[in-house]
């Protein structure tokens, strides 16, 4: 397993992330255990905000919290200097909990309810990433009604698809976000804005997708978005004053995963907007970026307790261990893959073939097909890399299942930043109707 941030192989052959002993961590905490490593999210913070002012462009860099919300990332990143970017009030209510400046709060979604833009507004957020008209007329209605002026972006796609999962690319023309640019629904919802009062047209956004190794499709996309901007300048007389460009940088999973480096990414992306806007006889926009996995994809490790195994001679060995696609369904919904080591005993040699399995009743519940492992055995310490983004924040109670602790480890010291759930969580909003007894249950 390649050793992403702080991790390394202690003299005990533990596996150790942020000066902390995993075995540590599992008598500490237990298992299935999210460790983040924190001093590894914050290096990659400062690289985006290094990046961006190498550049001299304006710029806002979001963390796009949809990768992993929980209130001490959302602290970590204001602590950084980033925006934050959300996508639904829960979201929102956890940056707000925990302290985030409203005014660096983006709020996107392709269906917005009234109330949570009006729990948007009411808490003075500091741009909605308009999706569609029906959004921008309701929010424009619910502004009008509270007497506010409510900047905004107008979500558009500029036909660029980056080549990537298909469930993860939403850039091209058949998306379910945004105005196309190529159609002329993008032109018409400029025109649109612009004629509502209560409504301050700030720029565009655009996104191309995820986990992308190259900088063509973000060039590309650039170039398209400056293109739709020279045209709304020469017809309409709009200058757009923002472009965010999105996310999508990608991370290292597994070997073979080539992401280039946050700096090359940004410089690829600043160099575009000089070149493109530059004609346009107008001041160069502020630029806006969403990473989100990058930030904290590879800085996330789920430590895992070995349980059964079950060996098909000729066929394979499954080992199963007491999480699965509850804790990290990305195996299951987008066949990703993962690297993996014994956290106990990470020093030994490989001498068996064994395929992950996952302790939920389906046969898709599968981490990892293929690992080269030592002789695995009950009680053992599995670390999987790479979970720190889509895993606690897609995790289920499927098979009612509590979801894991999470843990920020840092030069030798542990937090607690989400206790493991109980069973008592599970069955918290659970109400047996007024009709429902011992009896009637029994007599069925």
């Amino acid at each position: 397993m390649f050793l992403h941030g702080t991790s390394k192989i202690n003299d005990q052959g533990h596996l150790e992330i942020g000066g902390c002993d995993t075995s540590d961590l599992k008598a500490q905490y237990g298992t299935p255990l999210y460790i983040v490593d924190e001093q590894s999210v914050r290096n990659r913070c400062r690289e985006y905000i290094e990046a961006f002012k190498a550049s001299g462009l304006k710029f806002q860099v979001a963390y796009a919290s949809k990768a992993f919300c929980v209130m001490a990332m959302c602290r970590l990143a204001d602590e950084e200097g980033m925006s934050l970017d959300v996508v639904s009030d829960g979201e929102l209510y956890t940056a707000l909990q925990a302290g985030f400046p409203a005014d660096r709060i983006h709020f996107h979604g392709n269906n917005k309810t009234p109330e949570e833009i009006e729990m948007a507004l009411d808490a003075e957020i500091g741009c909605f990433v308009v999706d569609n008209v029906i959004e921008l007329h309701m929010l424009q209605a619910i502004a009008a009604e509270k007497n506010r002026k409510v900047n905004i972006l107008l979500r558009v796609t500029p036909g660029v698809e980056a080549h990537t999962h298909e469930y993860i690319s939403t850039g091209q023309t058949d998306s379910k976000f945004g105005f196309d640019i190529g159609n002329g629904s993008a032109y018409e919802a400029v025109k649109l804005a612009e004629a509502q009062a209560n409504i301050q047209l700030m720029g565009i956004h655009s996104h191309i997708g995820s986990q992308i190794f190259e900088v063509e499709g973000f060039q590309m996309a650039v170039q398209r978005v400056a293109e739709f901007a020279a045209s709304v300048k020469e017809g309409l007389g709009v200058v757009f004053k923002v472009v965010n460009l999105g996310g999508g940088f990608g991370i290292r999973y597994v070997d073979g995963d080539t992401p280039l480096q946050v700096s090359q990414y940004v410089k690829a992306i600043t160099d575009a907007v000089k070149n493109h806007f530059a004609g346009l006889g107008s001041e160069l926009p502020e630029i806006w970026v969403e990473p989100g996995r990058s930030i904290v994809g590879d800085a996330g490790t789920t430590l895992y307790t070995v349980g059964t195994s079950k060996d098909i001679p000729g066929v394979r060995k499954y080992v199963a261990v007491d999480g699965g696609m509850t804790d990290n369904p990305r195996p299951a919904l987008y066949e990703s893959k993962y690297e993996a080591l014994l956290a106990n005993r990470a020093k030994e040699e490989p001498e068996e073939t064994v395929s992950i399995a996952g302790k939920c009743c389906e046969s898709g519940d599968m981490l990892i097909w293929d690992l080269e492992l030592p002789k695995v055995e009950t009680g053992d310490l599995l670390a999987v890399s790479c979970t720190g983004a889509y895993n606690y924040s897609m995790a289920s109670n499927y098979n009612r299942i509590r979801k894991p602790a999470v843990v920020f480890v840092k030069d030798g010291q542990s937090n607690l930043v989400v206790r493991r759930e109980s069973l008592a969580d599970i069955i918290s909003n659970d109400v047996v109707p007024a009709g429902v007894t011992k009896e009637t249950v029994t007599s069925s």
